[in-house]
Order: structure tokens, then C-alpha cells, then sequence
């Protein structure tokens, strides 16, 4: 059985970390190179950083903040926001990132997606999901969560894993910040009808909604930033918590 990861997740706004409640309401959660360089001697499996902003504002990822975060981690760094051409995709694994995350550029112009694939490898490329409950179903949002994309999140991640995505970050809005424990249901629903891992994102509040995203929601790994950044656990807690109900982590 493959190991899950645990991810801490750095949102870059104005160069600092931040952390709201259903993409609104930020506060302050500290320096991204000190965080990233104490998640780095926590034991997490890999750190997300993402540019919360730059696809909204229309510009470019904060290429210099991603140098600093990569000279002080030795863990898979993966960066997303605002990436939307082959240029920056290579300028960021250049720069340090062993994946970046297209969310918004992958809406509008799905080929982007299968070109980084081929040019750089399905391993090196991430989907971003902001998924928002819809009836039934989940719809996509872009531009940061701030608009609706009217497309099926499930059919759209399914026509991404055929054009070479390797992995899909899934955020619920819903459950975004909220510490009410991750969308089950929709973690379930991608784990079940994709073959590429799930990395669940939204709602971490305790121990057992990490323990449940990896065996109810059947994700491979599980994303969390407010419970890490405010110090509520640490990654060892979780890990340590995970081992004893017989899940699979690297110690």
C-alpha cells in the first residue's frame, strides 16, 4: 500500500501567508520561507504553495518567493497561481518546484495541460480543483474561488487525467476553512471514478478529519493549513495519530 502524504499548504497573498474561511476574510498566518523551512524539519511529505491571488489580478507567480521556499526545503515542492504558459511552467521547475498546479489557464485553455504533460511529465503537473457544491454534483470555480465556471467538476477532472494531469489538488469551497472536516462525499466521488491520486484540500479541523479524507473519502493524500500554521498539531501529531489507526505514513 502506497504511503498518504501529508501536505501543509502555504496561501501567498502580498508576499506573506494567509489564511481564510471560504476565500474570504485572510488573516496573517507568518513569512512563507520561514514556514516552508519548518514544515521542511516537521517531516511533511511535500508543501503546496500557492500564489492565492495571481490569477484574478492577471499576473505573474512571485518567482522570487518560490527561490527562496525551494533553497530551504528538500521535500517535492509544488507550486500553483496564476500559471498559464509553458514559459513560467518551466521557469518555476527551474526555479526549485517539482510540480506546478494549473487551475484557472487548465479552464481556458485545456491544452496547456496536455502540452506541460508531454513536454515535462504527467509527475510534474498538477490539476487545482475549487469545487463548489451544485445540487447533485460540484461546479468549478476560478480566479481564486471567485467565479463559477458552470462546468462539472468530476466530467472536467476526468477529460484532464486523458490529457496527461497527474494528480488532482480537490478544494472544496464549501468546507474551505472551516474546520468542519473535508467534503467526503466529493473526495470519494474523484477517488473512485479517476486512476490519478487525490490530494483532499478544505475543512481540516482535528486528527480524525485527516483520518477520515484518507479512508472514507479514500484520498491519497491530505492537504491542511490553518491547523499546522496556528499551531493547533503539528505533522508529527498527525502521523503519529495515522500510524496508530493503522494507515500508512513515512515516519
Amino acid at each position: 500500500m502506497l504511503a498518504k502524504r501529508i501536505i501543509p499548504c502555504l496561501d501567498v497573498k502580498d508576499g506573506r501567508v494567509v489564511k481564510g474561511i471560504k476565500f474570504v476574510n485572510f488573516r496573517d498566518a507568518g513569512d512563507p520561507v520561514e514556514l516552508a523551512k519548518y514544515y521542511n524539519e516537521q517531516g511533511a511529505d511535500e508543501l503546496s504553495f500557492l500564489d492565492i491571488t495571481a490569477s484574478y489580478e492577471n499576473r505573474r507567480i512571485i518567482i522570487d518567493i518560490i527561490r527562496k521556499v525551494a533553497k530551504e526545503v528538500f521535500i517535492p515542492l509544488s507550486v500553483g497561481g496564476g500559471i498559464n504558459n509553458i514559459e513560467t511552467i518551466r521557469e518555476l521547475l527551474n526555479a526549485g518546484a517539482e510540480k506546478v498546479s494549473i487551475g484557472t489557464a487548465a479552464v481556458k485553455n485545456p491544452e496547456l495541460v496536455k502540452e506541460a504533460a508531454k513536454k515535462f511529465g504527467s509527475q510534474a503537473i498538477v490539476l487545482s480543483i475549487d469545487a463548489k457544491r451544485k445540487n447533485n454534483s460540484w461546479t468549478v470555480y476560478i480566479k481564486g474561488g471567485r467565479e463559477d465556471a458552470n462546468i462539472d467538476a468530476l466530467k472536467f477532472a476526468k477529460k484532464m487525467e486523458k490529457l496527461g494531469a497527474g494528480e488532482i489538488l480537490l478544494n472544496s469551497i464549501d468546507r474551505d476553512g472551516t474546520k468542519r472536516g473535508y467534503d467526503i462525499e466529493l473526495n470519494k466521488r474523484f477517488s473512485e471514478e479517476l486512476n490519478i491520486p487525490i490530494i483532499a484540500s478544505g475543512g481540516a479541523g482535528s486528527l480524525n478529519d485527516i483520518k477520515n479524507v484518507l479512508t472514507k473519502g479514500k484520498a491519497d493524500a491530505a492537504l491542511a493549513a490553518s491547523i499546522f500554521h496556528y499551531k493547533q498539531y503539528t505533522i508529527n501529531d498527525v502521523k503519529k495519530y495515522l500510524k496508530r489507526s493503522n494507515i500508512e505514513v513515512r515516519i
